[in-house]
């Protein structure tokens, strides 16, 4: 009997079918076998492992959680280096994780996911916030009865207050007019991403790096990937659709396109989807 060894992205499938044991690390790893079909993700996660060993050394196991944190962003920033990659951030690879880790420069989110990974093996509970305009790190510390939030922007290690948010918000308000009467509370801010979310996130952001580049045969396999994490996401649908058009794959295109407007009866774009839909050449 043989086994066929499943695509990139059947295996990509399998690991985000369900929330329960969607692991964050190995499905964000997975992201790059489109670019590195030869990729083994185990031996990421085994690389991600090493450095954790490493850094419990560092520590006495009666550590209490803000020693594991302080030790946790000595070892992540000044000893290994880790930092945003301020001179091209918008490379594709800054969203490869296993690239991430072996250049040690990456996007907020990136690094961010290596942080949550070492963080939580040093037994501090530590959550992806999807921060507008930048990805962020919370971590829960618990020191006796005493507990509190730290915030860590991951592309510098900085540990942000409450006004550095504050400051960072202000952009995002005043373009959405969440200001005066209309403001809302940080913490609707600061809410924990699922690994759903920060994984889409993550191929939303390549979405938009090869989209802006035109480069479409690179975007396709984002748009496939983005349509299995989010099966009920239908502007993902349409835009897939969209760039099989584009890519001379009516069948496929129109398949997209009509599902998009059977499952999204108010669509706004609905007159414009239906008129790619007619016309796509037919045989």
């Amino acid at each position: 009997m043989t086994f066929e060894t499943p695509t990139a992205l059947e295996f990509f499938a399998t690991l985000v079918a369900d929330d329960a044991s969607l692991s964050l690390v190995e499905a964000a790893a997975a992201v790059a076998q489109d670019e590195f079909p030869q990729l083994d993700t185990q031996a990421v996660l085994a690389d991600i492992d090493a450095l954790a060993v490493r850094l419990k050394k560092r520590f006495p196991p009666d550590a209490v959680p803000v020693q594991r944190l302080r030790w946790l962003n000595r070892f992540f920033f000044q000893e290994l280096g880790f930092a945003g990659n301020v001179n091209d951030y918008y490379d594709p690879h800054n969203s490869y994780l296993h690239e991430v880790l072996s250049k040690r420069r990456g996007i907020p989110i990136t690094l961010a996911i290596l942080y949550m990974e070492l963080a939580t093996q040093i037994g501090l509970t530590a959550r992806g916030v999807s921060f507008p305009g930048h990805f962020l790190v919370k971590l829960r510390m618990h020191t006796g009865q005493q507990h509190g939030e730290v915030v860590i922007d991951p592309f510098t290690g900085q540990s942000l207050s409450r006004e550095e948010l504050d400051e960072l918000l202000v952009p995002y308000k005043r373009s959405r007019g969440l200001q005066g009467d209309f403001d809302v509370p940080m913490g609707l801010f600061l809410q924990s991403a699922t690994p759903r979310e920060i994984v889409s996130r993550m191929l939303r952001n390549l979405k938009e790096i090869h989209r802006s580049a035109q480069n479409w045969q690179r975007l396709l396999p984002v748009m496939q990937r983005l349509v299995v994490l989010l099966p009920q996401a239908w502007e993902e649908r349409r835009d897939r659709g969209l760039l099989y058009a584009d890519l001379g794959r009516c069948d496929e295109a129109a398949r997209d396109l009509e599902t998009y407007l059977e499952q999204v009866s108010e669509a706004p774009d609905r007159a414009m989807v239906a008129q790619r839909i007619k016309a796509l050449p037919r045989p």
